[in-house]
């Protein structure tokens, strides 16, 4: 199912983890649309606004916060201030490969705030405001490997299942109104992801990843068509469609292959 389909953005666009990677690329695809833009990351927030610059944006605001604490989504939403947010995109995450165990329990914990407490409280804030409006769009990033046991990076696996079935969920109760959820499921996509994880000498830390332009440019024209959920790219729609059918202990056998250091 799908909602009215547009042919771009337009009005106040809200990008988390927008200072590089995919959050980046949606930020430069949402300024050529002429669109407002505030964008949020914890780290590399100068040189998004440099990149930025020149883009196409009507405005354009950069705030550095860390959406894995109360304080870092509160300064957000009081940034954002009165104003009606048209789009949301919720691109924010954290992640760490290795053994579930080996890890301090702080570390494990800021993963589960990046990617589901922080992003559920500004859908929570935001969706709110686009309900009482009845309109407005929400971009959220899930992944293929949500649907993935996932041996030695687990806990952000295990995130990404519970943001993929929310968005799903959260479309079915916003069915009878025009606030459009899409949930963009990338495969591995050359970013920093895999630096900040500790990842890199894990077998997919070498293997060939997806541009991040084109995977930001897949969510994005979802979000235009009104998709609830989309996967970029053939392969990793097999992938996420095999995933669904083989056995998990098969699955986890596989992703324990690639992502063990």
């Amino acid at each position: 199912m799908s909602k009215r389909p547009i042919d771009k953005l337009s009005g106040f666009c809200v990008i988390t983890g927008g200072s590089s990677g995919i959050g980046l690329e949606l930020a430069r695809l949402a300024a050529a649309d002429g669109c407002n833009l505030l964008i949020a990351a914890d780290q590399g927030i100068d040189k998004a606004d440099h990149a930025l610059r020149g883009c196409g944006a009507a405005s354009l605001e950069c705030i550095e916060v860390d959406l894995a604490t109360s304080q870092g989504v509160s300064t957000l939403m009081e940034t954002i201030g009165a104003r009606d947010v048209d789009i949301l995109m919720a691109n924010a995450g954290q992640s760490e490969g290795g053994a579930f165990l080996d890890h301090d329990w702080a570390q494990i914990a800021k993963t589960i705030d990046t990617n589901v407490t922080g992003t559920l409280a500004l859908v929570h804030a935001i969706g709110r405001r686009m309900q009482r409006r009845n309109a407005g769009r929400m971009l959220v990033i899930g992944s293929i490997v949500g649907g993935m046991p996932g041996p030695y990076n687990l806990v952000y696996n295990s995130t990404k299942s519970f943001i993929n079935d929310f968005c799903v969920g959260l479309a079915d109760e916003l069915k009878d109104t025009d606030v459009v959820i899409s949930c963009l499921k990338p495969g591995a996509t050359e970013t920093k992801f895999f630096d900040r994880a500790d990842m890199e000498d894990a077998p997919i830390g070498d293997a060939p990843k997806d541009d991040p332009a084109q995977v930001a440019r897949n969510g994005y024209d979802a979000l235009l068509k009104g998709e609830i959920a989309t996967v970029s790219g053939l392969l990793n729609t097999i992938m996420d469609a095999s995933a669904g059918v083989l056995p998990k202990d098969f699955v986890a056998k596989l992703h324990h292959f690639l992502a063990k250091p």
